[in-house]
């Protein structure tokens, strides 16, 4: 269990050759009486030949995410597609920063982003902007804390929407344009990492990847908000969902 609602599921699959982070799988569950319903999943995981590893968030009235998350046993089985998707990835081999924009249990796909980063041993600057209601709805809380500590060209901002922790400076509330960081270049972001860097928004804004991830209505705000902030639309790859979606 990642908190009350949200569970990481490993699963055994043979014939798995891997993925890129980013991309997404489509389970399959069919009942007994031949009934069947399908849902999309982002890969949790950097790359796991073999293994697929997915973070479910429960969905209230759900059919898939409540089995998922509260019944299923080791040994169950069910049925799988993918790798899918080809937009919403990154590599290592991509040049320039990274900015990371999640909302909720949109934070899978971007974790999964954070992790190769972090095998691959790549200097690439990261910097993850993670908006959840409260502190105890944090996904993988104790991993992002670690890789802040031990990996300088990681960045991580916790914002939170009803309630957050005593020392907050920030304000519970949604994500505004102060939460978000300008666009920068290659060289401006090692600078930044190194402490000499400028900070708004910089010329070089076409060099900063991004990537959100989250409901509906918080992936269109954050990109309109990014686009204010200076960043370029071409630049700015979204990922969405909606109640029967992952």
């Amino acid at each position: 269990m990642e908190t009350r609602s949200a569970k990481t599921l490993l699963f055994s699959v043979p014939d798995w050759d891997g993925h890129d982070p980013g991309q997404h799988v489509d389970l399959k569950l069919t009942s007994a009486d031949g009934y069947s319903a399908q849902r999309s999943y982002s890969l949790a995981s950097a790359s796991s030949p073999g293994w697929v590893e997915l973070t479910v968030q429960t969905v209230q009235n759900g059919e898939v995410s409540p089995y998922l998350v509260e019944t299923m046993q080791t040994g169950d089985e069910l049925q799988l597609r993918g790798p899918i998707g080809g937009w919403f990835r990154w590599h290592a081999d991509l040049s320039g920063p990274v900015l990371l924009i999640g909302g909720g249990s949109g934070i899978v796909p971007l974790m999964a982003m954070l992790r190769r980063r972090v095998e691959s041993g790549v200097t690439t600057p990261f910097h993850l902007v993670y908006v959840t209601r409260t502190p105890d709805h944090v996904i993988y809380s104790n991993e992002l804390a670690t890789m802040a500590q031990l990996h300088p060209g990681i960045v991580i901002d916790r914002l939170y929407t009803r309630a957050g922790l005593v020392d907050d400076v920030r304000a519970p509330g949604r994500l505004t344009l102060a939460d978000l960081p300008g666009s920068v270049d290659a060289s401006d972001a090692v600078d930044a990492v190194a402490g000499t860097g400028s900070n708004g928004t910089h010329p070089g804004a076409s060099r900063t990847r991004v990537y959100v991830c989250g409901p509906t209505g918080f992936v269109e705000n954050a990109a309109q908000l990014l686009q204010e902030r200076g960043h370029a639309p071409e630049m700015i790859r979204t990922e969405r969902f909606g109640p029967t979606g992952a």
